[in-house]
C-alpha cells in the first residue's frame, strides 16, 4: 500500500496527498508584487496535483529581500494582489502556502541570471542587516549589526505580513529560518557573535527565532498550521548542528510551531555538503523522533517511489519537491500513476489521463 496519496491533517486544514511544492524564489516580482509568472507558475502545480502549493521566499520588508526581484507582502496591495493566486490555488482543491523570509546578510543581491554578489547602493542596493557585522562572503554587503529596536521591528514585520497572508488568502504558513538567511544567522554561532541577549548561549540565539514564532502565532486563528523551515546544520564544525537543530525544534513546537521544513546549510562558504538522492532525510528522521513534531523531507527527492518510501518508513510526514516540480509541474499526476493511485484529474485533462 502507497502512502504518498494518503491525506494528512493539520490542525484546521487536510492536505489530500503527502506532496508540496517547497518555496522556490523565482525573481520575477515587481516591487515585490505577484505577476502572472507565479499565478501560471503555482497554479500550473496545482492542476498537477500538489496538495500543497508554497508561494516561494516572501520578504517582510522591503530590505529583507534577496534581490530586488524578489517577492514581498509588506503593504496591503501586495496582500490584495495575492488573492488571485490563492483563489486559483484552492479551486484545484489543494492548499495555497507562504514563506515568510528575511533575508538579513544576504539580501541587496543580483537575481542569478543578472550578476552575482552585492549590488551597490549607487545600482539599487541597500543596507543589510545582521546579528553580528560580518558579511557572508566577500563579494556580498556588510550588514549592520541590529540594535534592540531593530530587531522589534523585524519580529512587528513578520506578525504583520502574517495577518496580510490571511487576508490575501494563504491557508498556511511557513517561516523561513534556513540557509544563511537572517533568523538561521541568529541561531548559527558562525554568524552570530552578540554579546546580548540575542547571542552567545544556544537559548540566547534560539531568542530571535522563538519570539517571532510566538508573535506569529497570536495573530494567526488557533486552526491554522505554522511551519518552520530550518537549515538542520551547517556543515561545518563548530556551527549549527542536528542536536541543535532538535533542541530548537522542541521549542518551535512548544510555540506553537506544527511541522519542522528540514534543509541544511547556506550560512557559511566552503561547506562540504554531500549532496545525493534523499541527503538530508537523516534529519526529518532525527527531528520527527526525538523532537515528537511532524517533519517534511527536502531534497533532491524526484521518484514517486523514492518519495513514497519516504512517507510509507515514517522518515518524514510530507515530503517537499523543488527541482522535479520545476521539471514537471504535473509530478503528482504521473506519481499517481506510477503508483497505481486513480487520482482525480481536472476535467479539462481527462483526454490525457
Amino acid at each position: 500500500m502507497n502512502k504518498l496519496f494518503s491525506p494528512l491533517k493539520i490542525r484546521g486544514i487536510e492536505l489530500k496527498n503527502r506532496i508540496a511544492v517547497s518555496p522556490m524564489c523565482q525573481y520575477s516580482s515587481l516591487n515585490g508584487m505577484p505577476t502572472d509568472w507565479h499565478l501560471v507558475h503555482l497554479g500550473s502545480r496545482a492542476i498537477g496535483g500538489a496538495a500543497l502549493v508554497m508561494q516561494e521566499a516572501t520578504a517582510v520588508s522591503p530590505e529583507g529581500r534577496i534581490s530586488s526581484d524578489d517577492a514581498g507582502i509588506w503593504s496591503d496591495e501586495h496582500s490584495e494582489a495575492y488573492k488571485r493566486i490563492t483563489s486559483f490555488i484552492k479551486s484545484q482543491n489543494s492548499v495555497p502556502g507562504i514563506q515568510l523570509a528575511h533575508a538579513g546578510r544576504k539580501a541587496s543581491t543580483y537575481s542569478p541570471w543578472k550578476g552575482n554578489g552585492e549590488v551597490k547602493p549607487e545600482e539599487g542596493g541597500w543596507q543589510t542587516y545582521s546579528p553580528s557585522a560580518v558579511p557572508f562572503a566577500k563579494d556580498y554587503p556588510n550588514p549592520k549589526e541590529m540594535s534592540k529596536e531593530d530587531i522589534e521591528k523585524v519580529i512587528n514585520e513578520f506578525r504583520i505580513a502574517a495577518d496580510r497572508s490571511l487576508k490575501a488568502g494563504f491557508m498556511l504558513i511557513e517561516l523561513h529560518m534556513a540557509h544563511g538567511y537572517l533568523v538561521h544567522e541568529f541561531l548559527s554561532p558562525l554568524s552570530n557573535k552578540r554579546k546580548d541577549i540575542y547571542g552567545g548561549s544556544f537559548e540566547n540565539r534560539c531568542r530571535f527565532a522563538l519570539e517571532i514564532t510566538s508573535s506569529v502565532r497570536e495573530v494567526i486563528p488557533a486552526d491554522f498550521p505554522l511551519f518552520a523551515r530550518i537549515s538542520s546544520s551547517d556543515w561545518v564544525e563548530n556551527g549549527w548542528d542536528i542536536e541543535q537543530s532538535i533542541k530548537l525544534a522542541v521549542k518551535l513546537k512548544d510555540k506553537g510551531v506544527d511541522l519542522i521544513d528540514c534543509s541544511s546549510g547556506g550560512n557559511v562558504t566552503g561547506a562540504v555538503i554531500p549532496a545525493g538522492p534523499g541527503y538530508q532525510i537523516p534529519f526529518s528522521v532525527r527531528i520527527k523522533k526525538e523532537a515528537n513534531i511532524l517533519t517534511g523531507g527536502v531534497g533532491m527527492i524526484t521518484s514517486p517511489q523514492q518519495a513514497d518510501q519516504i512517507i510509507r518508513t515514517g522518515e518524514a510526514d510530507l515530503v517537499l519537491l523543488a527541482r522535479e516540480m520545476l521539471r514537471d509541474p504535473y509530478w503528482s499526476l504521473h506519481a499517481a500513476k506510477a503508483l497505481n493511485v486513480d487520482l482525480e484529474w481536472p476535467n479539462q485533462y481527462l483526454r490525457a489521463k
